[in-house]
């Protein structure tokens, strides 16, 4: 821990002398009968009611919160009071309230928590402000609030003190209540599509249903390891199979790769399954429901992103994975039959590296990455993917060399993706069978041989179509955050050197 600074010292004096005043510095139960949205609202409308307004007064009203700001002038102060709906004035005059109680004014910060009672009324500047009659602490700030309160900036700072972060930026709080209101907006979606919510296993004994690196922990008791899953998708499945017909899941994934603006360990998917279905239905899942969320906040569709402004109006575009590449390319005659001499020489046109055991269809989706991916802004389907990149896919009825497949891209990323569910166990088998020789091959990241799935299937599931949106990617459009570190509350991050007791 880090020595405390003087300013931290003189409150914990001050601390120390409430207590020997008998006066206790961290409250308890308040019974508050306003937020400050609440009270405001309450007082106009009230307020609207009289036709003398000058000397018009409302309450009494309790109103808790923290004090931003303060300012004292001889027999009376201001504050600014903050709670999660809105700030509001205090006007506290010595000869309104008790000598003693008056007294504490002098030993409150900003960055105290208060609870207060009092009657409310309009400044002759028009402020509608907490006459206060008594106020009680709550909770004493010992750490003085960032900058005087302009504000945290220091962006590792607001990540890794994100209370901190919320106390002093009023736009974070809002983004992180939006977030909830939109996971809530499509838990309602899907409810009213008549899926059934559930959960499934977070600790999976084989890491299956993505191709991604595992966490592992392990369990003592068993004596066994354990992953961290990396997609519900397989157990998702098996539903499927035991009778339910439209699941889905909303929940932490975790992969140990790589973090960036877009990328972080753990993250928020929703999974979704629907028996008899296949990727048509979840094109129009996936569009008619992000429509619905987005139009909840921007009405005409129109979605400010960073720098430009995103056309969410349906219908979205669809087109294929190789007509997308031989677009960027100039190359109308490539397809994913193609002598791989002619696609890799394709990609060093474009400046895109090529190894040696990359197979054809591996070159174009390198290609696909760097030269298309950036270019989606406005939301565009993908489609007809590879089967070697699409284990769980099922397979094309004019092509098996492709899948019904596809992903979302919105402002250049992926959204989320979707398949016709493989539901054939022997083809799922061989498709494991090929994962488990690319792994020989030197593929760290396959999809691994998951037996008791496949011995799920032979038990028969229904044909269906399976989707996966990405939570914290669509959050961040739809709040306008530059980073996903922006939309999840703790966000991981490296450690500091001074947490590590070697140091």
């Amino acid at each position: 821990m880090e020595q405390l600074n003087l300013v931290q010292k003189q409150r914990l004096e001050v601390i120390n002398e409430l207590r020997k005043d008998n006066i206790e510095p961290f409250g308890r139960r308040f019974e508050k009968t306003h937020s400050t949205g609440q009270a405001k609202n309450d007082f106009s409308d009230a307020e609207n009611k009289v036709t003398e307004k000058e000397h018009f007064e409302f309450g009494p009203v309790k109103i808790a919160g923290r004090i931003i700001a303060k300012r004292e002038q001889g027999k009376t102060a201001f504050a600014h009071l903050e709670d999660m709906f809105g700030k509001i004035q205090l006007y506290l005059r010595k000869d309104q309230m008790d000598e003693a109680i008056f007294a504490l004014v002098k030993r409150l910060y900003a960055g105290d928590i208060i609870g207060t009672t009092g009657n409310l009324f309009r400044t002759k500047t028009g402020e509608i402000t907490l006459r206060v009659k008594e106020f009680q602490i709550l909770s004493k700030s010992v750490n003085p609030m960032p900058e005087k309160w302009h504000g945290l900036t220091d962006v590792e700072i607001r990540y890794r003190q994100r209370y901190v972060d919320l106390l002093s930026n009023p736009e974070v709080r809002q983004t992180f209540i939006l977030r909830s209101k939109i996971v809530q907006g499509i838990r309602d979606f899907m409810n009213s599509r008549n899926f059934l919510e559930v959960e499934t296993p977070m600790m999976h004994p084989i890491p299956g249903g993505a191709a991604a690196r595992p966490f592992i922990t392990h369990h003592n008791t068993l004596d066994m390891n354990l992953y961290l899953r990396i997609a519900p998708e397989l157990y998702l499945k098996r539903l499927l199979v035991g009778g339910f017909e439209r699941v889905y899941e909303i929940n932490r994934n975790f992969r140990n790769e790589g973090i960036s603006f877009k990328h972080n360990p753990e993250f928020t998917m929703m999974e979704v399954y629907q028996a008899y279905g296949d990727l048509s239905d979840m094109i129009e899942l996936t569009e008619t429901l992000i429509c619905t969320i987005a139009k909840g906040i921007f009405p005409d569709l129109k979605i400010p992103y960073q720098e430009t402004v995103l056309d969410f109006s349906p219908p979205w575009k669809k087109t294929t994975m190789i007509d997308a590449v031989r677009q960027a390319c100039g190359e109308e005659s490539l397809n994913f039959n193609s002598p791989r001499e002619k696609v890799a020489e394709i990609a060093k046109k474009q400046n895109i590296q090529v190894e040696s055991d990359d197979t054809v269809a591996a070159i174009i989706v390198k290609i696909f990455e760097e030269k298309v991916e950036p270019t989606l802004q406005n939301p565009t389907f993908i489609t007809d993917y590879p089967k070697e990149i699409s284990p769980l896919a099922k397979g094309k009825a004019d092509d098996p060399t492709l899948v019904d497949r596809f992903e979302i891209f919105i402002s250049g990323r992926e959204m989320g993706n979707a398949f016709s569910e493989l539901n054939d166990p022997e083809e799922q088998l061989a498709r494991f069978q090929d994962q488990m020789q690319q792994k020989e091959r030197g593929d760290d990241v396959p999809h691994q041989m998951d037996e008791d799935y496949v011995n799920a299937l032979r038990y028969g599931m229904p044909p269906a179509g399976g989707l996966g949106i990405g939570i914290d990617r669509l959050v961040m459009v739809l709040t306008n955050s530059a980073s996903i570190r922006d939309v999840i509350l703790f966000p991981t991050l490296r450690s500091q050197k001074n947490d590590d007791p070697k140091e």
